[in-house]
């Protein structure tokens, strides 16, 4: 999930593409991309998100796309369910716009490294804000671990995890929408790869044209998480970010604010509803 208080000005090693491709992944040009915008109204008038949450404009994550290759370097595309796959990175906003895609890399390759790659290119990087605003580690995320009686958060940092997860799934949410309208993406396309990369740049830009246009021709959306969502790969922004320790130690103060006022304010609106004293 982004968050647009400040703009990063680290400079981040470049890494080297692999897999033998002579231009390298492929980045969306056709001007039908998003541009960020303010959290919207409906969410701004949510006690669960306003203010904590105020400057975020929208999320980021990664999806796999099926492919067909032929060349011996098959089996760098052939990803953790061995399926061979392009691995995608793509960031939106929060009415389901694309802001930002990168397409061609190898169903193998880690999304952080694609998300290093997204943010270092020359003419095409992704603009972010300095706050890639990530989670807690080691404790719940994801929105299926907190369903059910008796899985509510238990302390602040499942509770910032929750209202996190419940704004971050606004991505899972347009991949859905995105494969279930391009059902051409439910089997590897017959075209060289390269046409393949640039067929995904092509849906999302008529994507963002039909989200503007046809508002009201909805898609049943597919879950784009078709495994355990604990073995889910997300962006994880931390090893991307080299900042400084007392960047680090900043950034992560102001995490743990945020949760505590959070849970502070949930614990209030459970006592008035129990009847309890403050």
């Amino acid at each position: 999930m982004y968050d647009e208080n400040e703009l990063e000005e680290d400079e981040i090693e470049e890494e080297e593409i692999e897999g033998g491709r002579n231009e390298g992944p492929e980045h969306n040009s056709t001007g039908l991309l998003a541009k960020p915008g303010s959290l919207p109204s409906k969410l701004r008038e949510s006690i669960r998100v306003y203010p904590y949450f105020k400057d975020c404009i929208g999320g980021v994550d990664g999806t796999h796309i099926s492919a067909m290759i032929t060349r011996r370097d098959v089996s760098s595309y052939r990803n953790r369910h061995r399926i061979i796959s392009e691995n995608v990175l793509a960031t939106c906003n929060f009415s389901l716009e694309f802001m930002y895609v990168l397409s061609g890399w190898e169903g193998s390759t880690h999304e952080s490294k694609l998300l290093t790659d997204a943010l270092t290119r020359r003419r095409t990087a992704l603009k972010v804000p300095r706050q890639l605003f990530a989670t807690f580690r080691g404790v719940r995320y994801h929105l299926q671990e907190f369903g059910g009686q008796g899985c509510d958060p238990t302390n602040e940092v499942e509770l910032f995890n929750l209202r996190h997860a419940s704004l971050r799934n606004v991505i899972e949410k347009i991949f859905g929408i995105f494969k279930s309208r391009f059902t051409i993406f439910k089997s590897a396309p017959p075209l060289p790869f390269r046409t393949q990369t640039e067929l995904v740049s092509a849906c999302v830009g008529l994507h963002n044209f039909l989200r503007k246009k046809c508002r009201s021709v909805e898609f049943p959306v597919e879950q784009d998480n078709e495994v355990d969502p604990k073995l889910v790969d997300e962006v994880d922004p931390e090893p991307v970010f080299q900042m400084q320790e007392q960047q680090r130690t900043e950034a992560n103060e102001w995490r743990h604010a945020i949760a505590l006022n959070i849970w502070m304010q949930d614990t209030m609106i459970t006592m008035r509803i129990n009847g309890d004293e403050l």
